[in-house]
C-alpha cells in the first residue's frame, strides 16, 4: 500500500513496525518481569518458560532482555522450533552453535553439543543460553529427551540454561509424565496476557511518538475499536492502527475514526 499516508500525517518513519529498535521498546512491568525471571533461570543454569498468545509481545520482551546482557559474557543460542524429531532439533542446535558436524546419530550430536558447551564455559568464559522459540510446536519426544543435553558431571554442573517460548499449550506438554525430567528444571514462568484498554492506548501513543506524530491521531472511539479488534494483542493492534492511518489518509481525514479501523480489519485475519 502507498506510503503517502506518512506525509499526510507528518510522520518521519513507518509506525507500528515489528522490527522496532531496542531503544524504542515500551518497557512495561510485564517486560521487566520476563527479564527478571530470565536472568534468574540463567543464573541457576535452569529452565524458564515464557508463554502468551500469538502477538502478545514475547519476542519483543526477549529482545529487550537479551540486549541488557553483556555480549562478551553470554552466548545466546536462538533456535526456532519445528515439529520434527529430536534428531532434527539437535541438528538445528548444532548449526546455531556453529559446530561443523553432519550426523544422524543422537549420541554423536549430544556429545558434540556438550563439548561445545564445555568449551564456551571453560575456555571462552561465556555462559551459553539456549532459547527455543515456538517451543509449543515441539514433539513430545523432544520434551522427553531435551533435558539430557543439560546434564554435566553427573548433573552437578548447571551449565546450560534453557528458555522455552511458546503459546499457552506449551505448559500442557510439560504436564505429561514423560516430560517430568525437563519440567522439574523449570524455576521461573512468565505469561504475557493481552493488555487492557489503557495499556493499549499507551502503546499506540508510544508508537505514534516514535514515528514523529505530535498529537494523538486516533479518536477515542477509534482507540476502542483497535482495542476490541486486537483483543489486547500488540501484533494485531499494529496492523489495525497502521491500516486505519492509511484508510484515514486516503479519505483526507486528519483524525482516525472507527470506520477506518473497520476498513483495516477487512485486510487482516
Amino acid at each position: 500500500m502507498s506510503e503517502k499516508y506518512k506525509a499526510f500525517f507528518g510522520l518521519i518513519k513507518e509506525p507500528f513496525v515489528s522490527d522496532i529498535a531496542i531503544k524504542d521498546i515500551l518497557v512495561t512491568p510485564e517486560i521487566e518481569a520476563v527479564s527478571e525471571r530470565f536472568k534468574y533461570a540463567v543464573r541457576l543454569g535452569a529452565t524458564a518458560l515464557i508463554t502468551g498468545e500469538v502477538g502478545a509481545g514475547k519476542s519483543t520482551a526477549l529482545r529487550w532482555t537479551i540486549n541488557e546482557l553483556r555480549p562478551s559474557d553470554y552466548k545466546i543460542i536462538w533456535v526456532t522450533a519445528c515439529s520434527g524429531s529430536i534428531i532434527e532439533f539437535y541438528r538445528q542446535l548444532v548449526s546455531e552453535m556453529e559446530i561443523g558436524l553432519s550426523s544422524n546419530s543422537k549420541a554423536v550430536l549430544t556429545r558434540e553439543i556438550k563439548r561445545r558447551v564445555f568449551e564456551l564455559i571453560r575456555e571462552k568464559r561465556q555462559q551459553p543460553v539456549i532459547i527455543v522459540d515456538e517451543a509449543s510446536l515441539l514433539k513430545l519426544e523432544v520434551f522427553v529427551e531435551l533435558h539430557t543435553i543439560t546434564q554435566f558431571d553427573f548433573d552437578s554442573k548447571p551449565w546450560l540454561p534453557i528458555v522455552l517460548i511458546g503459546q499457552n499449550y506449551l505448559i500442557d506438554k510439560l504436564m505429561f509424565r514423560k516430560s517430568a525430567p525437563l519440567a522439574s528444571r523449570v524455576v521461573a514462568r512468565s505469561h504475557l496476557n493481552p493488555v487492557d484498554k489503557e495499556g493499549m492506548e499507551k502503546y499506540i501513543a508510544h508508537h505514534l511518538g516514535i514515528a514523529g506524530a505530535k498529537t494523538d491521531l486516533f479518536s477515542e472511539s477509534a482507540h476502542t475499536a483497535i482495542f476490541k479488534g486486537s483483543g489486547g494483542l500488540f501484533r494485531k493492534a499494529n496492523h489495525l492502527a497502521r491500516g486505519a492511518l492509511i484508510a484515514a489518509a486516503k479519505e483526507k481525514s486528519s483524525v482516525v475514526l472507527p470506520d477506518h479501523v473497520k476498513i483495516a480489519s477487512s485486510e487482516i485475519f
